[in-house]
C-alpha cells in the first residue's frame, strides 16, 4: 500500500515481521517512527463477518448512519467493463452516501439537515382577550346596520358611483338587475372592509401566526387547511350540503361579472363560470395558505425527494465516484461502483478511500499507485493495519463522509441563533481540535452523552487513518468494547497483554524526568516540578548509561530515597572515561541527599503509589506483556484503551492520570506535519490538571493534536487554573446542575451580548375634568384597576449570554450549554442542546 512508511511496524519484541508493501515510495523526511503496536485481540482470518447493523439512533425521517459490516467474501479480481449509462445504486450504504450534506453553521448536523425557513416567527405583542373581541363586536353592529339601511350616509357612496338611471329618483331603490347587481357588489366591499378591519385592530393574524408556530411545519399546514375548509363551508354552503345563508363573498364577484358583462348571460359559458368559481375559491384559500406556510411546506418536500446535494461532478451523484471519473479512472470508479452496489463497501470504507484518494492530489506516483490499488482490492483499499474496517458495535449516529458524531439536537430558545432552531447538533475533529472540557455533576450524563460518541467516532475515523485516540478512563466506564481498539492497557490487571512505558519512549534523561516529575508532584502546592525534574534527571540518567534502560518504578524508589549503597553501587557502575557529566549529575545528588531542600523523599513518597503488588508486572516490571509507548500515538492512527486502577488505588489512578496527559503533551510537541489528529480522552480529567498541563494545552493546536477532559466540577482543580483552564479550550460544555460557583467562571468565559430591552413604565392618570373623573372611578369599578398610561423605554444594554444563576438553574435536565470554536478561528456563542433528543 502506499502508505509512505506510516504502517510498517518495527516491532522490537520478537515478533514476525509483516509482509513488505505492495509500492515502495520515497519515503519523507520524519523522524525516527516508534513500534506499531499489536491488535488488542487476535485477528480473524478474514474480513469481519457479515451480519445486521448495530442499533443505530437517528433522527426521524433519516436513515441511519450505521452501515452493514464488511462480508466475508472478497471481491472480484477484475473490474467489470464501463456500461454506457452510469446506473442507479440501490443499496444503504449508497444512499447513505448520495444524501445531501449542505453547508451549515458551525456544529450542526449536516446529513439531511434542513435549514429554517428565513426569519424567526415575530413576538407576540401585548394583547388582551377584549382587545380582541372588542373590533367583533363593533363589526358585527355595523354590518348589522348596514343590513337594516339605517348606516348613515352609506347610500350616498353608491348613488356617486353608478349611474342615475339605475335607481328611482332620489333613492338607492333598484329599477331593475342592474341596481341588485350593484347593491350585491357595493355589500361584497363593506363585508371585506370590515373583516380586514377587524383583523388589523385586533392582531388576529399576528396572534394566529404566533399560535400556529409553535407546531411544526406539517401540523401547522394541516391546522390552517382545517380553518380553510371551515371558511369554504360559509362561502359555499350549497357544495357542503348545509342549509345556511352563504357570506357575500361569492354573489358579489359574480354579479359585478355580470355588470360588466352586460347580463346574467355571460354566466351561461362554462369557460367562465368554471375559472370564476376557482378564483374565488382561491382568494377565500389565499389567507390560509400563507399562514400555514404552504409554499415553503412544498418547497421542502420537493426538496427532500430531489436529487443529492450537488457533487463533485454536477450531476453525477457522489455513489458513482465522480472525482475518480474527472480523473480519466474509470475503472476504479466502477469497481467502488459494484462494491457499492453487491455490500461489499461500508461507510467506513467510503470514508477511507475518500481520504485516500484526496491525500496523494498532488502526488502522481502515489494516485497510480492507489489506482492500482483501487482496481485491485476494491473496498479493501487502504484498510487500517489491524485489518479492521468496522467496529464491533455502534451506540452513536455517525456521518463518516464529514467526520461527524451526533450528540442532541439545539433547543430553540430565545438565546439560541435562528439557524440553530431544532437542528441537531454534531462534533467533528474540526471542533475537537481546539479541545474540549465538560463539567457537570455526577449522574448528569458526561460519559454516555459525550464521552462515550466522542471516542466511538474517533475510533472509526482512526480506521480511516485521519486520526489517533487514546481513551483513559476506569475499568468500568462504558468506552467501546476491547475488540474496537488495537491497544488495551489494564493497569493492575496480570491478564492484561500490554505494558504502559513510564517514560514514553523516551531517550533523553531530562525529557523523561520533566515528564515523570509533572506526574509525580505537578499537583502539589509549592513544590516546583522543575526541581523534582532536575532531582530525577541526576538518578535516571547515570543509571541508563550504566544499564542501557531505564530504572523500574522499584529501583527508582530506592534511587529516590538515597541508601547510601545503592547511590555508591551506581557510580561504580559508571565508566571514568566515558561518562563524565553523568558521574557529575550522579556526585551532585549524593552531596543534596539529607538537605533541607532534598526533594528525593517527596518523590519517592508519590512513587510509592506505583510501588504495589498489583503493579508489579507493570511499568517495566513483567517480562510476559509488551510495553505500549504512547509516542505511537503521535505517529501513527492507533486506537489505545487504558484502563485505570479502581478500589483502593486512587492515588495511583490519579497519578497516571497526570503522567498520561504530561507524556501526551510531550510526544505531540513535534508533530506539526503529520496528516493524522491525536486525540487523548479522559474520562476523569480531576487530578490531570496541574499549572504545567494547563500551560501546555495552548500548544497543542498548532501540533495537530488535541484532548477531551470531562470534570465533576471545576472545585476539583486549583482555583488559580479556573482562568486559564477554560482559556486553553476552544469547547466549554456545561451540564445540568453545575454548582453557582462553576457557573461564575463559565459566564465569564463566555462574556456578554448587547441585547435591546424594552422597559414599560405605567403611570396613573390624574383627571382634572369631573366628567373624566366620573368616567375614571367608572372604569376603576369596572376593571379593579386605576386608570394609567404606559411609557415605553427600548434601548441596548450589555448582559451576560448565561449567567451563573441561569447555567445553575435554568438548564433542565439531560441538557447541557456548549460554545464551538474551530481550527480555522471560526467560533459560536453558547447553545442549549438537548442531549436526548
Amino acid at each position: 500500500m502506499e502508505t509512505d512508511g506510516t504502517y510498517e511496524s518495527r516491532d522490537p519484541f520478537g515478533g514476525a515481521a509483516p509482509p513488505p508493501p505492495a509500492k515502495e515510495f520515497p519515503p519523507r523526511a520524519t523522524p525516527p517512527h516508534p513500534p506499531v503496536p499489536r491488535p488488542a485481540g487476535p485477528p480473524s482470518a478474514g474480513l469481519p463477518p457479515a451480519g445486521p447493523p448495530s442499533a443505530d439512533p437517528s433522527p426521524a425521517g433519516a436513515p441511519s448512519a450505521g452501515l452493514p459490516p464488511v462480508p466475508t467474501h472478497t471481491p472480484a479480481q477484475t473490474a467489470p467493463p464501463r456500461p454506457g449509462h452510469l446506473p442507479a445504486v440501490s443499496h444503504p450504504v449508497a444512499a447513505w452516501l448520495d444524501a445531501p450534506r449542505p453547508e451549515a453553521g458551525l456544529g450542526i448536523w449536516r446529513f439531511r439537515h434542513m435549514p429554517p425557513p428565513p426569519g424567526a416567527p415575530a413576538r407576540l405583542a401585548p394583547a388582551t382577550i377584549a382587545g380582541m373581541l372588542i373590533p367583533v363586536a363593533i363589526g358585527l353592529l355595523i354590518w348589522s346596520a348596514y343590513r337594516r339601511g339605517t348606516l348613515p350616509y352609506m347610500y350616498a357612496v353608491l348613488q356617486t358611483l353608478t349611474p342615475s338611471d339605475w335607481w328611482y329618483h332620489g333613492t338607492t331603490s333598484a329599477r331593475d338587475w342592474h341596481g341588485e347587481a350593484a347593491h350585491e357588489v357595493f355589500g361584497g366591499v363593506v363585508f371585506v372592509g370590515l373583516v380586514c378591519a377587524i383583523a388589523a385592530l385586533g392582531s388576529w393574524g399576528r396572534i394566529v401566526r404566533y399560535y400556529l408556530g409553535r407546531f411544526r411545519p406539517p401540523v401547522r399546514a394541516a391546522v390552517a387547511g382545517a380553518g380553510a375548509v371551515v371558511a369554504l363551508a360559509f362561502v359555499w354552503p350549497e357544495a357542503f350540503g348545509i342549509g345556511w345563508d352563504p357570506l357575500p363573498v361569492a354573489l358579489p364577484l359574480i354579479s359585478l361579472v355580470s355588470l360588466v358583462g352586460g347580463g346574467y348571460d355571460v354566466l351561461e359559458a362554462p369557460l367562465l363560470v368554471y375559472p370564476l368559481y376557482a378564483a374565488i375559491t382561491a382568494l377565500v384559500v389565499w389567507p390560509f395558505a400563507r399562514v400555514g406556510e404552504w409554499a415553503a411546506l412544498l418547497r421542502t418536500w420537493r426538496g427532500s425527494t430531489a436529487a443529492p446535494a450537488p457533487a463533485p461532478a454536477p450531476g453525477v451523484p457522489r455513489s458513482q465516484w465522480p472525482e475518480l471519473r474527472e480523473a480519466g479512472q474509470q475503472r476504479a470508479a466502477e469497481r467502488l461502483v459494484v462494491e457499492l452496489a453487491t455490500g461489499r463497501m461500508n461507510d467506513v470504507d467510503c470514508a477511507r478511500v475518500r481520504r485516500a484518494w484526496q491525500d496523494t492530489d498532488r502526488d502522481a506516483v502515489r494516485r497510480a499507485a492507489l489506482v492500482d490499488t483501487l482496481i485491485e482490492r476494491g473496498a479493501a483499499t487502504g484498510a487500517h493495519p489491524s485489518g479492521d474496517r468496522d467496529l464491533p458495535q455502534r451506540t452513536a449516529t455517525h456521518d463518516l463522509l464529514v467526520d461527524q458524531v451526533r450528540i442532541g439536537r439545539c433547543v430553540p430558545a430565545e438565546r439560541t441563533p435562528h439557524a440553530y432552531h431544532g437542528a441537531g447538533l454534531a462534533l467533528d475533529p474540526g471542533l475537537l481540535g481546539t479541545s474540549l472540557l465538560a463539567v457537570g455533576p455526577s449522574g448528569a450524563g458526561k460519559t454516555r452523552a459525550l464521552v462515550a460518541p466522542v471516542v466511538e467516532t474517533l475510533t472509526l475515523q482512526a480506521l480511516t487513518g485521519s486520526c489517533a485516540v487514546v481513551a483513559v478512563g476506569a475499568a468500568s466506564a462504558p468506552l467501546g468494547a476491547d475488540e474496537a481498539y488495537d491497544v488495551v492497557v489494564r493497569l493492575g490487571d496480570p491478564a492484561s497483554r500490554y505494558d504502559l512505558d513510564l517514560y514514553a519512549g523516551a531517550t533523553d534523561a531530562d525529557e523523561a524526568a520533566t515528564v515523570l516529575a509533572e506526574g509525580l508532584v505537578g499537583d502539589l502546592e509549592g513544590v516546583e516540578t522543575r526541581r523534582a525534574a532536575t532531582v530525577l534527571a541526576q538518578l535516571i540518567g547515570p543509571y541508563r548509561t550504566a544499564h542501557g534502560r531505564f530504572p523500574t518504578v522499584p529501583v527508582l524508589r530506592e534511587l529516590l530515597e538515597a541508601r547510601p549503597e545503592n547511590l555508591r553501587d551506581l557510580h561504580d557502575l559508571l565508566p571514568a572515561d566515558s561518562a563524565q557529566a553523568m558521574r557529575r549529575e550522579l556526585e551532585s545528588r549524593i552531596r543534596q541527599v539529607g538537605t533541607a531542600t532534598d526533594m528525593g523523599p517527596v518523590l519517592a513518597d508519590r512513587l510509592a503509589a506505583l510501588d504495589r503488588p498489583l503493579f508489579a508486572e507493570f511499568f517495566g516490571g513483567g517480562h510476559e506483556v509488551r510495553a505500549f509507548s504512547l509516542a505511537a500515538v503521535a505517529q501513527h492512527p492507533v486506537r489505545v484503551r487504558i484502563s485505570l486502577p479502581e478500589g483502593g488505588h486512587e492515588e495511583a489512578a490519579r497519578l497516571l492520570n497526570r503522567l498520561l496527559l504530561a507524556q501526551f503533551q510531550s510526544v505531540t510537541r513535534h508533530r506539526a506535519g503529520r496528516s493524522h489528529v491525536a486525540f487523548l480522552v479522559l474520562d476523569d480529567a480531576a487530578s490531570a490538571l496541574t499549572h504545567g498541563t494547563v500551560r501546555a494545552l495552548q500548544r497543542l493546536r498548532p501540533q495537530n493534536a488535541a484532548v477531551v477532559l470531562a470534570l465533576r466540577t471545576l472545585a476539583e482543580v486549583p482555583e488559580a487554573l479556573h482562568g486559564p483552564l477554560l482559556a486553553s479550550v476552544g469547547c466549554r460544555m456545561a451540564f445540568a446542575g453545575l454548582p453557582t460557583w462553576d457557573g461564575r467562571a463559565f459566564a465569564e468565559a463566555w462574556g456578554t451580548e448587547r441585547v435591546e430591552t424594552t422597559e414599560v413604565a405605567h403611570h396613573t392618570v390624574f383627571a382634572d375634568q369631573p366628567m373624566t373623573r366620573a368616567f375614571h372611578a367608572l372604569r376603576k369599578l369596572v376593571t379593579g384597576k386605576a386608570v394609567t398610561t404606559e411609557a415605553v423605554t427600548v434601548r441596548e444594554v450589555e448582559r451576560q449570554r448565561w449567567s451563573a444563576s441561569d447555567l445553575a438553574h435554568a438548564v433542565p435536565p439531560g441538557h447541557a450549554v456548549l460554545s464551538l470554536t474551530h481550527v480555522r478561528g471560526e467560533h459560536m456563542p453558547p447553545l442549549l442542546v438537548d442531549l436526548r433528543g
